[in-house]
């Protein structure tokens, strides 16, 4: 089973560096200012000079403008635009005709009716980030350390590439790929001690987690 495996909202050079190590396919920085999790340009061009190519630099937006998107690109070279607000598909055949960068799309999930939003979005966007939709009266779109029903998914049509996002955990990772077969996971608030305080021991428990479970689906699989 190979996984993508997101670890979102980074800040300081340990954390990303411990994401990394552990096998962290994906490296996620939030361009929000309204987050606890939102970095700064320079300091994300910083840590980013230091990856590599050793994982994938994702640049999270909400409802972004040309003007921050111009810069993100220009100072971060992503190589993935993960949007996160309220973005039509016309908006995000925009940003992809633009920037020349693989998009991500974030849908809220809280029953199988949602599934259907992501019609808009088939052939346009390049994958599916389905989270947890946000508790009401949140000011974050995302990152809200809530899950949902991962059985909702059953429904979903196999053929869609996917991201799985929301409440994830050491303690339930496997199960939520047991449920979903997600071929991507992205975890945020669950290895943190704090909104916005990623902690190193906490990445890397998730990590072993999340390779303890592959292992299990390919004993299961026979592989």
């Amino acid at each position: 089973m190979t996984l993508d495996i997101k670890i979102c909202g980074l800040k300081t050079r340990e954390a990303l560096d411990t994401a990394v190590a552990n096998g962290a396919s994906h490296l996620g920085f939030v361009f929000f200012r309204k987050s606890p999790r939102n970095i700064s340009l320079p300091l994300a061009a910083s840590l980013c000079d230091n990856i590599n190519g050793r994982a994938r630099v994702v640049a999270v937006t909400v409802n972004a403008d040309n003007m921050l998107l111009d810069e993100i690109t220009y100072l971060i070279k992503p190589d993935l635009l993960q949007l996160h607000g309220a973005e039509t598909p016309r908006r995000v055949a925009e940003i992809k005709n633009r920037y020349k960068l693989p998009v991500m799309k974030a849908i809220a999930v809280h029953n199988k009716s949602d599934l259907q939003n992501i019609v808009p979005y088939q052939g346009i966007a390049d994958r599916i980030l389905f989270d947890a939709r946000a508790p009401k009266g949140a000011i974050l779109p995302g990152g809200n350390g809530t899950s949902f029903d991962w059985h909702v998914l059953d429904a979903l049509d196999e053929r869609t590439d996917y991201m799985l996002s929301g409440g994830l955990r050491a303690d339930n990772v496997a199960e939520a790929l047991a449920a979903t077969r997600a071929l991507g996971i992205d975890v945020s608030s669950g290895v943190e001690t704090e909104p916005g305080v990623k902690d190193v021991h906490l990445i890397k428990t998730f990590l072993e987690a999340v390779s303890d479970a592959c292992n299990s689906v390919k004993q299961q699989d026979g592989v």
